[in-house]
């Protein structure tokens, strides 16, 4: 397999008042293309940090990061938005919906900034794959939690991404919703052969994937592959 994400050396530092907080130290580590992946770790240990500088949403200050064949470091904020927008797709855990957009425009949003036609068509196919067919013209406050996550579920796939960053999916539902959410993550994931990197404290969840890299105070304690084929 070939490398669809690779960091080297990756580095962030914050001013704080007068001190500089390193939060990440000499981060290195690859993922392949199709791979699933996890990163994890407690409250602060940087993961969050890290999946910016890994989706180009936030800038390193020092290393590289290569998305989808890319240095990062050589594009620009709009070129790195238009890689964005072609190869990436994103889960948070606050669902972020567009309140004012109902849950079929929310998703055929990034299809029709990509100037899709069939967005709207492509959009309501999948709603109704999520299982939410009946639901495309609710605002998101009009829908439970899960299923809004669904919604950017639906959203994240609309535009086939290279690559997926999941952060925190399940953070905001309960146990049972969750694990229908991730079973359509993952039965979603694999049916576009899309590579996924999840952000997690779940061990449960991250186990699932194919390779697990910890994180603690900034830096890796280890990367790993798990048992899952």
């Amino acid at each position: 397999m070939s490398k669809i994400l690779k960091i080297t050396g990756l580095e962030k530092t914050y001013s704080s008042g007068n001190k500089q907080l390193t939060v990440l130290h000499d981060i290195s580590f690859d993922v392949e293309k199709g791979q699933t992946f996890s990163i994890v770790g407690p409250s602060g240990s940087g993961k969050t940090t890290l999946l910016g500088l890994c989706a180009g949403l936030d800038t390193p200050s020092a290393g590289s990061v290569a998305l989808c064949g890319s240095n990062l470091n050589s594009l620009n904020e709009d070129q790195r938005a238009q890689l964005r927008n072609k190869e990436v797709g994103f889960i948070f855990q606050n669902f972020q919906l567009l309140p004012t957009l109902t849950a079929l425009e929310n998703v055929s949003v990034p299809l029709e900034l990509q100037g899709d036609k069939s967005a709207t068509s492509k959009g309501r196919t999948l709603l109704e794959k999520v299982g939410l067919g009946d639901r495309v013209n609710h605002y998101p406050s009009q829908l439970s939690g899960g299923e809004q996550q669904r919604v950017a579920l639906a959203r994240a796939f609309a535009n086939n991404p290279s690559i997926l960053f999941a952060d925190e999916p399940t953070g905001n539902l309960d146990t049972e919703t969750g694990e229908k959410v991730i079973q359509l993550l993952f039965d979603m994931n694999k049916e576009q052969g899309t590579t996924l990197v999840i952000i997690t404290h779940d061990m449960e969840l991250a186990n699932r994937t194919q390779q697990i890299l910890k994180l603690k105070g900034g830096k890796i304690v280890t990367n790993q592959p798990t048992a899952v084929l």
